[in-house]
């Protein structure tokens, strides 16, 4: 498949396909734009950070149950966020959407085909266009930008905020537009073994893949981080740094440019635990994504110009009440609402509110300066 993208791409009928698509994706942005809101004349604030935590697979039952069991009351995201509502998940094709479809709709405001990242269901070769994503718009507002994730580099929800391909599984390629195409200050993962000194060092980027090189990082470094721990959990058995200190180490390296900065944090473990239907991981990757929200949320709370916004790309488990507990009732994805909660704003959704996924990604761009109908924008039309 990927050889017949880059046949399309390479031959006279990428033009005249691209005529086509940008027809068809004219009218789909139009109608895309009429549709996400609802709610023009919202203004969900203007900020200089914004920091976007996504708990793969995590719904609301995870979060009681993770409550649960270490005897919490409430979780850090719940009882340090203003606003609580929901995300409607579902993909361009399925009612049931997939991490990298989830993706999609997080960071360029378009509901795609399951499978497919960054790049719009009438396009799944990106012939004519691909969606912009939020880290692209970012660091057009001159912003700095950053990725943290306990999943690898080339997993679908980083690879949702840095790349643009018709499939999840092209790990390579979502790695090469990483190191050589992305415009991103810091990409923190766990190791995909795709990369190495020379190549990082090639287009500028340092490697980094021990807690003391972690540590040493100096802000004004461009960095791709690969660790071999377990960064979902408090204690990663490794010489890695956890996700909660990621996320810390983060905000500190990028929250000095005087135009801001947009992160994207992400808890993968949550989702992949409730695919094997391990409780107890499932709960120790959860109160690590906490202790990751609760980091954001105390530097928020300290600058006063930062929006922090809480959810997930869908539900894995279906995770439902059992007597005085729970219990998983799949190893897949549901259709449920997942969490959306927010902390610096009032007005970006509503408690209660339900709003679609892809209408999360054009708020947080309307918090960066867009204006309510510039996002979701398509962009490297074909010249």
């Amino acid at each position: 498949m990927l050889q017949f993208a880059n046949f399309i791409k390479g031959s006279f009928l990428q033009k005249v396909i691209a005529a086509i698509m940008a027809s068809l994706l004219s009218m789909n942005l139009a109608f895309n734009t009429a549709l996400n809101g609802g709610k023009t004349e919202l203004d969900p604030g203007d900020y200089d950070n914004v920091i976007l935590m996504i708990g793969d697979g995590m719904g609301f039952n995870h979060i009681d149950w993770m409550e649960k069991e270490y005897g919490i009351d409430e979780a850090y995201m719940f009882s340090m966020t203003e606003s609580h509502g929901k995300s409607q998940t579902r993909s361009s094709n399925n009612v049931v959407t997939d991490s990298a479809a989830g993706a999609t709709a997080l960071s360029c405001a378009v509901r795609t085909n399951n499978g497919a990242i960054g790049v719009f269901a009438q396009d799944a070769f990106g012939v004519a266009y691909v969606p912009m994503n939020l880290s692209e718009l970012a660091h057009s507002y001159g912003k700095m930008t950053g990725i943290v994730t306990s999943d690898t580099n080339h997993g679908a929800t980083p690879g949702g905020f840095s790349a643009h391909v018709y499939d999840r599984d092209e790990g390579e390629e979502i790695t090469r537009q990483q190191i050589e195409e992305s415009d991103l200050d810091l990409i923190w993962s766990a190791s995909s073994g795709l990369v190495d000194d020379a190549y990082a060092n090639k287009y500028g980027w340092t490697l980094v893949d021990t807690l003391a090189e972690f540590e040493a990082l100096e802000e004004g470094t461009r960095s791709f981080g690969q660790f071999a721990g377990e960064i979902w959990n408090e204690n990663t058995g490794a010489d890695s740094p956890n996700l909660s200190t990621l996320t810390t180490k983060a905000i500190d390296m990028l929250d000095d440019d005087e135009d801001g900065f947009f992160l994207m944090v992400e808890g993968a473990h949550i989702d992949k635990h409730s695919h094997s239907n391990e409780e107890k991981n499932m709960k120790i990757a959860a109160k690590e994504f906490d202790m990751a929200v609760k980091a954001a949320i105390e530097f928020a709370k300290a600058d006063g110009n930062t929006l922090v916004v809480i959810t997930a790309d869908h539900e894995t488990g279906a995770i439902k009440p059992d007597g005085d507990s729970f219990k998983f009732t799949s190893g897949s994805h549901s259709a449920a609402d997942v969490p959306l909660l927010v902390y610096g704003s009032d007005n970006f959704v509503l408690t209660g509110e339900a709003i679609k996924n892809k209408e999360v990604s054009r708020r947080l761009a309307m918090a960066m300066g867009a204006a309510p109908d510039e996002f979701p924008a398509a962009v490297k039309a074909v010249n």
